[in-house]
Order: C-alpha cells, then sequence, then structure tokens
C-alpha cells in the first residue's frame, strides 16, 4: 500500500511539473504574439489628391485609409522580394 501512495505522489509531484511549465510556456507564447503583432506608428505626409485617391480605393476595397496603405505597404514589399 506505501508503494502505491509512494507512486501516486510522484505522479501528483510530475503532474505539478508540467503544469508549472504548460504556465510558463503559455506566458511565453503570448508574450511572442504581443511583440508580432505590435505595430509601429509612423508619421506620413501625403499630397491632398493621394489621400483622396487611396481614401476612394479603401472605400472600395471596405478598408480603413490606415489599412489600405498598409495593404499597398505589404503588396510592394512582396512585389520586390519576389525572385
Amino acid at each position: 500500500m506505501e508503494d502505491l501512495e509512494k507512486k501516486e505522489a510522484q505522479l501528483q509531484e510530475r503532474l505539478e511539473r508540467i503544469k508549472a511549465l504548460e504556465q510558463e510556456i503559455r506566458k511565453k507564447e503570448t508574450a511572442v504574439k504581443q511583440k508580432e503583432s505590435a505595430k509601429k506608428q509612423v508619421l506620413l505626409r501625403l499630397s491632398p489628391s493621394l489621400w483622396e485617391k487611396i481614401a476612394a480605393w479603401a472605400e472600395e476595397d471596405f478598408r480603413s485609409i490606415n489599412g489600405q496603405i498598409e495593404y499597398i505597404l505589404n503588396e510592394a514589399v512582396r512585389k520586390r522580394n519576389k525572385p
């Protein structure tokens, strides 16, 4: 009976260590996701005519102006990096 209790205690300790490791992993994953999703702010000066064209395009694509500018920049970078 003592062997069974001893093994049960050992298993309980292992389970607690596993739970602690899982919590640590979750914290690290959260930190990585936050770092990856953090966006940089940029001051951008555009001519009024360019602003209006981007605003109209954004409206057609159902995006915000900021989202449209980010889309345009992502596309430009993607095209530039193509081999």
